[in-house]
């Protein structure tokens, strides 16, 4: 029987920013990370892909181990797909990684309050970032163990 611990380990990546996106892909695939990577180009398709909505009826089933969440989306912003997800039963349980350039202290604050596991402050050079990124990655999604249901088929 496989578990949890077993089955592989989807992250949700919500980023709106192309370059973004292919340097966290980058920095995920040092550790092979980068093979069950979704993407979501703003708040309202996060969360499409969370509820399987629209263009994501048919995605594979469960809730990603993580989501690493930018705050300044177009359409959603993050921090009310962070309030969205959070004040929902069948999500609250998946952490979120606030991945963003704001260093804003309200920010931070307002993240943490609305239920964000982690904060993390995206660094301007190319090499932090890519280790930011990467240590994240590892984290969530080798070293935690997600919670139930993260991983198992919808009802």
């Amino acid at each position: 029987m496989r578990t949890a611990v077993d089955e592989p380990k989807r992250i949700l990546l919500a980023e709106d920013n192309e370059n973004e996106v292919e340097l966290t892909l980058k920095a995920l695939a040092v550790f092979n990370l980068a093979n069950d990577v979704a993407v979501t180009r703003d708040g309202a398709e996060t969360l499409d892909y969370l509820y399987c909505r629209g263009a994501y009826q048919s995605r594979p089933a469960g809730n990603p181990v993580v989501v690493l969440l930018d705050l300044k989306m177009p359409k959603v912003d993050g921090m009310e797909v962070l309030k969205q997800i959070k004040s929902d039963e069948r999500f609250k349980s998946i952490p979120i990684v606030m991945l963003t350039s704001s260093r804003e202290e309200k920010d931070v604050a307002a993240s943490y309050t609305l239920g964000a596991n982690a904060y993390v402050a995206k660094p301007v050079a190319f090499k932090e970032f890519i280790e930011s990124v990467r240590k994240v990655g590892v984290f969530w999604a080798l070293v935690n163990i997600p919670p139930p249901g993260s991983i198992t088929p919808r009802n």
